[in-house]
């Protein structure tokens, strides 16, 4: 039985990833635009049912919602080559269609203020589950609606549904010095955002635009990448990490199967990602001469490939879990996993399994490739406290300064105390610590209360 998954996509830069990933999804299962099964597609052994679900007249629709408050990218999807795909019902626009203002708390209370009308719609979409498994969050921390509204919703999935997953893609803003944001107060909303991710989310996939961006430049060699580029690049890891529910085998065929073993301990969930060989349309491609197994494996750990601004070279692994999809032997699998061990190219943890999880997947019969083997790697590494230590100091920065706390003073939530701030910093503080924690031999006692100073004298 499929196990349903209901994806949120939330604020522009989270409507415009989704529908990247929606137009992937459609050409991966030969679904036309208009949620139609194309003539050709007589293949079966794909479980579409995970993301879409039949209409009476046999069209697919996916089980997503499109949320915002304002109308520029909820008015290009209405308007665009996949409109007729969509429930018009499950798209969510604020009549007074403002936005945010890259304002966390101005989307936070705006969440708030249309909770019914959201949560209805949630309600509708999980009672026409016959098993649902959770939902997916696609949103950026930086801006006012993925960071406040998002934040919001976290927080009432987790009361509301307490016993299904939660796993958000989550876009970094872009913290490289030669680009200075658009979002002063990107900080700020950040580690609002980040307090909701640690406290609110089974797991988190890190997607930073520091390093997509850094991908498209040096990998795929765009001089100034568009946000439709980065986020077809996001798309792309986004399909490929859930290929092993869309073509199931006898492993990780279900999002608990597959996150599970990623997350040893319950803070330590985000997730960073690598692909290879990456391709963003048949126009630009790298020039992958040979994708063998240990080639593909070999790229999946090289810092170049992975997609958060964050050095695997220092740190360790918590666990990594490569999806390989296309034609490959098994054999080949043990084979470089040997290879790997041999070399040394990856250090783990010192307290848990030094092992490289691989996941075979089908491709799609439906999607040329130019490459035999692909891969996807999910990994879960110490160094991505990193990210988070410069999201912290850009936060301490502007609030030592007490700079552009006015904005947020006007709001409901601010307006008698700003103890959300010091609460969230205080929160992601614990995680830097803990993620850092991870790479000494006694992690599994850090945090223990300690034994009481007089206990050693009452057993003498």
């Amino acid at each position: 039985m499929p196990r349903e998954i209901i994806t949120l996509q939330v604020g522009q830069c989270g409507n415009q990833i989704g529908t990247e990933f929606w137009k992937q999804l459609c050409a991966e299962h030969a679904i036309s635009p208009d949620g139609i099964i194309e003539d050709f597609a007589t293949l079966g052994g794909d479980r579409k049912d995970v993301f879409f679900y039949q209409a009476d007249d046999d069209h697919y629709i996916p089980r997503a919602l499109l949320l915002d408050l304002e109308p520029r990218v909820i008015n290009s999807i209405r308007t665009g080559s996949h409109r007729n795909l969509y429930n018009p019902e499950n798209i969510f626009l604020s009549k007074e269609g403002g936005g945010a203002g890259n304002n966390w708390a101005v989307g936070y209370e705006q969440g708030e203020k249309f909770s019914e009308d959201i949560v209805d719609m949630i309600d509708r979409e999980a009672d026409g589950s016959d098993s649902l498994e959770g939902f997916v969050l696609i949103h950026s921390i930086a801006g006012g609606t993925g960071s406040g509204m998002g934040s919001f919703l976290l927080e009432k999935l987790n009361d509301r549904y307490p016993k299904k997953l939660v796993q958000t893609y989550s876009v970094f803003p872009n913290q490289s010095q030669q680009e200075a944001s658009d979002v002063v107060v990107q900080p700020y909303n950040s580690m609002l955002t980040l307090k909701r991710l640690t406290l609110n989310a089974d797991c988190v996939v890190v997607l930073d635009n520091t390093a997509l961006n850094r991908i498209a430049t040096d990998r795929l060699h765009i001089p100034t990448p568009t946000f439709s580029q980065t986020n077809a690049l996001v798309s792309t890891v986004m399909a490929a990490s859930t290929t092993t529910l869309r073509y199931p085998g006898y492993m990780n065929n279900d999002l608990i199967g597959l996150i599970a073993s990623l997350i040893p301990t319950t803070r330590c969930h985000f997730l960073m990602t690598g692909y290879t060989p990456i391709t963003i349309d048949a126009n630009i491609q790298m020039n992958v001469r040979k994708t063998s197994v240990l080639d593909v494996m070999r790229r999946l750990l090289s810092p170049k490939n992975i997609m958060v601004s964050a050095s695997t070279r220092r740190g360790c692994y918590i666990s990594i879990l490569n999806i390989i999809q296309g034609d490959v032997d098994p054999g080949q699998v043990h084979k470089s996993l040997q290879r790997i061990r041999e070399r040394k190219m990856a250090s783990f943890i010192p307290w848990g399994p030094a092992s490289i999880q691989v996941a075979l997947s089908r491709k799609s019969p439906y999607v040329e490739t130019a490459h035999r083997v692909s891969g996807l790697m999910l990994a879960n590494h110490t160094s991505i406290a990193n990210l988070f230590a410069r999201t912290q100091a850009g936060y301490d920065k502007l609030r030592n300064k007490a700079a552009f706390l006015d904005v947020y003073r006007k709001t409901e939530t601010f307006k008698d105390s700003l103890d959300e701030f010091d609460s969230s910093r205080d929160i992601v503080h614990n995680l830097i610590e803990e993620y850092r924690a991870c790479e000494q031999p006694d992690y599994i006692s850090w945090g223990a209360p300690a034994a009481p100073a007089d206990d050693h004298r009452m057993q003498q």
